[in-house]
């Protein structure tokens, strides 16, 4: 390992109710039956997201509400974003089992919920309840398995881990269009409760940590620094997802909720300033690897938008491709990342963290920028081609830098450190929706006349409503929009590249290795 071993600026020694020392891995007859729950709660996390999607069309027949159907997404990644820091400080203060353990139940009562909905607002609500334990899924199981494995290992678990929430992810949609086609849609949430059973059992059973000292007095919760976090984040990212969707930009609604973001965000650094134990502490932006990190991935997540949210109209429009086919394009990437991600320990093993993910991510701005040089209309097998070299660069890319900045903090700190970069990451995608869907909104307008997505979406549902002429010029205006898109996407990879350039270390500071060391010595 070429990383360097000093300690981290900052961490803290002996604090109270923390481990007397960090976990050692767990040995292989111990690891089986917790990376099982592990990859099953990441896949309930992941197929969540997207399995509604397609039973939309039944839901809103059965209960109505088709004018807030959106908030059946919008309202889960709410709740999953805004908590994911407060689970993180949670996990670092009790421990990883009792965060997980209450973030499944909380999940399991999500999804009896939804499936006992009797209108929209109240599947909505629902929704939001699911979120909050999914929010614990998502931070806590990628802290276990940094917790589980040495460093050497840990490309193996988060390669796994990848590939769960990639396959979870893609077959989401057909999941919920054959429940809800063949079955009812209240068995998409139904189905989540054996499979959580099981991890909630392997968890209970399996998950053992290691022993925490007494505190000397009683813990203190940031109460206050989550409820401000929580309610920055919800004004936040419901103004970046509903903004030019449900009400445009520049209107009221949008400016009062960005302005009341920055208010309220403002009162947030006030009261984690002061805070005693806060949820979110200073060190994690003061310390250059974490921040650089924090930073890095919040512009994939801003990329990444391009891809799963673009690509897919791109290719059913452009290209004419059917669904299933569309989907295909964009799924060889999910194919490509995990493997990438699975070898990349070879690499970093050698030249370093920050280097491996430097190469990767050029290698991603290379293959964004050369999507609008693709032929009009072009073969299936190019936008595809790119997508499998795309997965293969961001396998490079993500994969070092959270086993790296992970490796860069005692195990106290790992849930908050873990927790804060995939915060960043899935602000960068909401901001990436936004900010894209915007782009992508101004094209076609000026391409045709005043249409938007929403006008492509039906234009596209019934194809034989418009003349050959009409159609051509609509599958021009969706290639000049997405060309656009991927332009954005290019700038966000040089945002990242530039920050692991100018703000990270040459070096990360590996503690592990330092302990390895000492112990050695």
């Amino acid at each position: 390992m070429t990383e360097s071993s000093t300690t981290p600026a900052g961490g803290p020694a002996g604090k109270a109710g923390t481990p007397a020392a960090a976990p050692g891995p767990a040995g292989p007859h111990r690891r089986g039956p917790v990376v099982a729950a592990l990859m099953l709660g990441m896949g309930l996390a992941a197929i969540d997201g997207t399995i509604v999607s397609t039973a939309v069309p039944q839901i809103v027949g059965d209960l109505g509400g088709l004018a807030v159907f959106s908030w059946l997404f919008s309202g889960y990644l709410l709740a999953v974003t805004v908590t994911l820091p407060v689970y993180g400080k949670l996990s670092d203060t009790f421990g990883r089992k009792p965060v997980l353990i209450a973030g499944v139940v909380l999940f399991l009562i999500g999804s009896l919920l939804c499936a006992a909905a009797w209108n929209m607002a109240s599947l909505i609500a629902f929704r939001v309840v699911q979120g909050l334990g999914g929010g614990a899924l998502q931070g806590t199981i990628q802290t276990i398995a940094a917790d589980l494995y040495p460093l050497r290992e840990r490309p193996r678990i988060q390669a796994k881990l990848s590939s769960v929430w990639a396959a979870s992810s893609v077959a989401g949609p057909a999941a919920g269009g054959l429940l809800a086609g063949y079955a009812d849609w209240r068995w998409i949430f139904l189905i989540n409760l054996p499979v959580g059973a099981v991890a909630l059992w392997l968890i209970v059973r399996h998950l053992r940590e290691p022993v925490r000292t007494t505190p000397r007095g009683p813990v203190r919760i940031d109460w206050a620094g989550a409820l401000a976090i929580f309610a920055t984040g919800a004004l936040l990212l419901t103004a970046l997802v509903q903004g030019g969707v449900a009400w445009p930009w520049l209107s009221a609604p949008s400016l009062g909720l960005l302005a009341g973001s920055a208010v309220l965000g403002a009162v947030t650094v006030l009261v984690e300033r002061r805070a005693a134990e806060p949820i979110i502490p200073g060190w994690v932006w003061r310390r250059r690897t974490i921040s650089a990190v924090n930073l890095a991935l919040g512009a994939l997540g801003l990329l990444m938008v391009a891809p799963t949210v673009f690509l897919p109209t791109y290719a059913q429009s452009v290209l004419g491709l059917g669904p299933i086919a569309a989907g295909f394009v964009l799924s060889v990437m999910t194919l490509s990342w995990p493997i990438s991600a699975a070898f990349s320990n070879r690499v970093y093993g050698r030249i370093g963290f920050r280097l491996t993910a430097v190469i990767g991510i050029s290698l991603a701005l290379l293959l964004l920028l050369a999507f609008p040089f693709l032929p009009f209309p072009g073969e299936p097998w190019q936008p595809a081609l790119l997508m499998l070299l795309l997965g293969a660069a961001l396998g490079l890319f993500q994969l070092p830098l959270i086993v790296g900045v992970q490796s860069t903090v005692p195990y106290e700190e790992r849930g908050t450190t873990t927790a804060s970069v995939l915060f960043c990451r899935q602000v960068g995608q909401s901001v990436g929706a936004a900010l894209f869907g915007a782009v992508a909104n101004g094209v076609l307008a000026a391409r045709l006349g005043g249409g938007d997505l929403d006008t492509l979406s039906r234009a596209l549902d019934a194809p034989d409503s418009l003349t050959a002429g009409a159609m051509d010029g609509l599958r021009h205006a969706v290639d000049a929009a997405v060309d656009y898109v991927f332009v954005g996407a290019a700038a966000a990879a040089a945002l990242a590249l530039l920050v692991l350039l100018t703000l990270a270390p040459r070096r990360f500071p590996v503690l592990e290795e330092r302990e390895r060391r000492s112990a050695e010595g």
